[in-house]
C-alpha cells in the first residue's frame, strides 16, 4: 500500500519482527525530547515524540520526513528503561495516560485532529491457555429452521471476497477501539470489555488483514475494500 511505517517498542522480539518487515524501529527513550520531559513529564514527552514521527510539531504539519503510520507496542508489566535509568511499567495505566495525552494535543477541529487516526488494540495474551467460549462472536442458529440454513447469510469476517476463509477463529483475542475526528462511524462502547464491544462497538468483528487495509483506507492510502 506504499505506506512509510515505523514501530516503537522496547520488546526484543517486536524489534526483531519490525526489522524483518523492513520498517523503522525506535525505542521509547529515542522519542523523548528533554525540554518536554522536564516541563510536561515523560508521558507527554513520548506523545510529542510520536506526533513528531507522524509529521506534527508544535501543532502544525511538517512538510517532509515523517511516517504515514506508527505502531506502538506496549507489553503489560514489561519493564522499559525510562528517564534516569528507572524502570517504567508500560501497562494499562500507561496506555490510558498516553492516549489521554495524544487526545489532549489533538483537539477537535485542530490541524492535527483532522489528519490523525488512533487505534488502540488490546490483546488477552496467549488465548490458547484459556476457555474462549465466552468470547465467541458467532450468531446463534439454534432457532433457525434447518430448511433455511443454506439461506442464512455468512458473517463478513468469515469471507474473503466471494470465497469463505479457511481456519476462521470465532473468538476475539483482541479488542480494538478507534478515534478519528470528523468520521460518521463511531464506537459507542464505554468500557474496554468484550461484552461492551460486542453490544456497542462500531466494527464488531474484523480480520487482522482487513483491519490493516481499513486503516490504510482511513489514511487515504488504499481503496475501500469490497468497493
Amino acid at each position: 500500500m506504499g505506506m512509510k511505517a515505523a514501530i516503537v517498542t522496547s520488546n526484543p522480539s517486536s524489534r526483531s519482527f519490525g526489522n524483518k518487515l523492513g520498517i523503522s524501529v525506535f525505542q521509547f527513550e529515542q522519542l523523548i525530547d528533554k525540554k518536554h520531559s522536564v516541563a510536561d513529564g515523560p508521558i507527554d514527552a513520548v506523545s510529542y515524540g510520536l506526533l513528531k514521527l507522524l509529521g506534527f510539531q508544535e501543532g502544525k504539519l511538517m512538510d517532509t520526513g515523517y511516517f504515514d503510520i506508527v505502531f506502538v507496542h506496549i507489553g503489560a508489566g514489561e519493564p522499559v528503561d525510562g528517564e534516569a535509568d528507572e524502570d517504567v511499567n508500560y501497562g494499562i495505566e500507561y496506555v490510558n495516560a498516553l492516549v489521554g495525552s495524544l487526545m489532549h494535543v489533538a483537539q477537535p477541529r485542530s490541524e492535527i485532529s483532522s489528519r490523525l487516526h488512533l487505534s488502540v488494540v488490546m490483546s488477552y495474551g496467549d488465548i490458547s491457555k484459556f476457555d474462549c467460549s465466552h468470547l465467541s462472536t458467532l450468531v446463534s442458529k439454534d432457532n433457525v429452521d434447518s430448511r433455511l440454513l443454506r439461506l442464512f447469510p455468512r458473517q463478513s469476517y468469515t469471507m474473503r471476497g466471494e470465497k469463505p476463509r479457511e481456519d476462521v477463529r470465532h473468538h476475539c483475542p483482541m479488542l480494538i477501539a478507534q478515534w478519528q475526528d470528523a468520521v460518521t462511524r463511531r464506537d459507542a462502547a464505554e468500557t474496554f470489555s468484550f461484552e461492551d464491544f460486542k453490544e456497542h462497538g462500531g466494527n464488531l468483528v474484523i480480520p487482522a488483514d482487513r483491519f490493516l487495509h481499513e486503516i490504510a483506507f482511513k489514511l487515504w492510502k488504499a481503496p475501500k475494500y469490497g468497493a
